[in-house]
């Protein structure tokens, strides 16, 4: 089979699952009473299914196993990444079904990016292009646990309307997808495009307006899984390839980081529920979920684009 039309089927295929996945999902939802009540602080007005991104884990973790038949020399770093994102997925799930404590939920966050880190090692060193290289040497650990669990919670704040998390996780599964692919990594390619093609199979059902949520299961799966995917490159072509899949993660690390150290300096309590973010800001300005959503998913692609081009002309 030539390999583009291979590459069709195989995305299509994880399209076409989690659009049934989580047409299901919300069915069962609804039924069992796993609903996302709105209060003061939400962006809906109606009690709305959630846990719809379990869709998105299903699909890439079969992928992923998938993956890592057809290329077992991948697989040991394949499976480093995807376990402990397993792992994230299954207490976030039993937090959308039943209410679990920010310390549990933040510890296994933890500890699965300990265990990730602990596998495929630290990110020792980062490619700035024409600024150098950036050698973290002693920082490396810290700062890839940092990483790794810093943009799984930052994923999950700004799962807050409909599509936003969604349309960002497929723009950068696609950008993973690309830049892996073309640094000769087709198992860990074939995993990020498997993982933005269900985020768009559960968009169809979380587009504005939404009729089921991403949840915990979602939103701490895909933070997760983009923080830790490109860890699983083998560990020379990583300081190249990790700018390049960050770069459509920059709206939502900064709209975060800013956030953040805008309440630190106010004195306000950082783990209390607010509407304080800029895409939160913008609905509250009268803005749609859909035009905010677009907004930070065009800036995704804009800076994931120009992420890609340029590693190609350095290349």
């Amino acid at each position: 089979m030539p390999l583009p039309l291979l590459w069709s089927v195989w995305t299509a295929a994880a399209f076409m699952a989690a659009v049934l996945l989580v047409r299901r999902l919300r069915a069962w939802a609804a039924a069992c009473g796993v609903l996302d009540i709105p209060n003061a602080r939400s962006s809906h007005v109606e009690a709305t299914p959630r846990g719809g991104g379990l869709a998105i884990v299903a699909v890439t973790l079969a992928a992923a196993a998938v993956a890592c038949v057809l290329h077992a020399d991948a697989a040991g770093r394949l499976l480093g990444a995807v376990v402990p994102a397993a792992a994230v997925a299954a207490v976030s799930w039993i937090d959308d079904v039943r209410s679990l404590s920010k310390r549990l939920r933040f510890t296994v966050h933890l500890g699965s990016a300990v265990a990730a880190t602990a596998f495929l090692g630290p990110v020792e060193r980062v490619d700035l292009g024409g600024l150098g290289t950036l050698d973290l040497g002693p920082a490396a650990w810290p700062l890839t646990v940092l990483w790794i669990a810093g943009l799984t919670n930052a994923f999950n704040f700004m799962d807050g309307i409909d599509g936003i998390a969604g349309l960002t996780a497929v723009v950068a599964g696609l950008v993973l997808a690309v830049v892996t692919t073309a640094s000769g990594s087709p198992a860990v390619g074939g995993v990020a495009a498997a993982f933005a093609a269900a985020a768009g199979g559960f968009l169809t059902c979380n587009w504005q307006p939404a009729r089921i949520f991403m949840g915990d299961v979602g939103s701490a799966f895909c933070g997760f899984l983009l923080a830790v995917l490109p860890l699983a490159l083998p560990r020379e072509a990583i300081p190249a390839v990790l700018p390049v899949a960050i770069a459509p993660l920059w709206p939502f690390i900064l709209d975060t980081g800013s956030t953040l150290v805008r309440r630190l300096f106010a004195g306000e309590n950082i783990f209390q529920a607010h509407r304080s973010h800029l895409y939160q800001r913008l609905v509250i300005g009268g803005w749609s979920h859909g035009a905010v959503a677009a907004v930070y998913g065009l800036l995704a692609a804009i800076l994931g684009g120009l992420a890609i081009l340029r590693m190609r002309v350095i290349g």
